[in-house]
């Protein structure tokens, strides 16, 4: 059985992959170590990449693509170890060694369930590393840096395949909540996300990735929030999108905000059926918990 396990879903994006397991390389070298990766399905030679360079990176071969969250579940029920620690493909450790802060972290704080990690979002490292910043309690965490102790993993449902991209760490922690465990904000562990978010809207899977995120935050609403908060936290947020996107001429928002409007209504006798809400109480306290960490900025590049 290892300790840890590193695991990555990745789908053609040889480039971004390579680079992430040569920066991380020095942390197979340990014992108790192992790194799982997902091919989802990639044309671009991903799997025969591995199979040539990583031979000892165990690889899980997917002929025909079956979506991120859906591969991130057969990892994690996959792995034996203690902990599973997720990365996305484009994304690294800054800091040398993660994992004995991250093993010291659960062991002084038995109740916690998955650790977030201090995410720097850039195609090039911080300038400086250094951060103020404190280990606390959160809501939530984000996809492409975090760590499950895996006795709370497995206490809760599997992420819900049924949401393909979005949405699936807000629902662990929903179920995390529920179940009396704690998610908390590791600053001392920094990952180098390699994303340009600016760069992102003129991406030609813009509109898609809008639909997601929008269908996926009103599916928690109906899922997990006590029935008399939904309606003003639904409209507020629709009138949002609507005046900061669709009033100011972004027409493809428009086009995302009706889909994923229209996903709401498909998968509403699914919600239903799943749904696991919070008591007033317990969502008066999961409201007072820190928010989720989702980007870190040097002082010297704030403005």
């Amino acid at each position: 059985m290892k300790k840890f396990s590193i695991i990555i879903t990745t789908k053609d994006r040889i480039k971004d992959l390579s680079l992430t397991l040569n920066k991380i390389k020095h942390l197979f070298d340990r014992v108790d170590v192992e790194c799982i990766i997902c091919d989802d399905g990639s044309n671009d030679g991903t799997s025969k990449y591995i199979n040539e360079h990583w031979p000892n990176i165990l690889l899980i071969q997917h002929q025909k693509s079956i979506g991120l969250i859906a591969c991130r579940n057969k990892l994690l029920n996959l792995t034996k170890a203690k902990y599973a620690i997720t990365l996305d493909d484009d994304a690294h450790f800054i800091i040398e060694n993660p994992l004995g802060i991250i093993e010291s972290y659960f062991n002084s704080n038995l109740r916690c369930g998955a650790l977030a990690f201090r995410l720097y979002w850039g195609k090039l490292p911080p300038k400086s590393t250094d951060s103020n910043d404190i280990s606390e309690r959160v809501r939530s965490f984000v996809g492409c840096g975090h760590v499950w102790n895996m006795v709370a993993w497995k206490s809760i449902p599997n992420y819900p395949e049924w949401f393909v991209f979005y949405g699936e760490e807000e629902f662990a922690s929903y179920q995390l909540f529920k179940n009396n465990w704690e998610i908390h904000y590791l600053p001392a562990v920094l990952v180098n996300h390699r994303v340009n978010i600016k760069e992102r809207k003129k991406n030609k899977d813009y509109r898609i990735r809008l639909r997601r995120s929008l269908r996926s935050g009103w599916y928690l609403y109906f899922l997990f929030y006590p029935y008399n908060t939904i309606p003003r936290r639904f409209f507020y947020t629709l009138w949002i999108q609507i005046k900061t996107k669709v009033f100011k001429g972004d027409f493809k928002a428009l086009m995302a905000i009706l889909q994923a409007l229209a996903d709401v209504v498909i998968n509403f006798p699914r919600l239903n059926k799943n749904a696991n809400r919070l008591s007033k109480k317990e969502f008066t306290e999961y409201l007072k918990l820190e928010e989720t960490k989702l980007y870190w900025t040097p002082k010297d590049e704030l403005v």
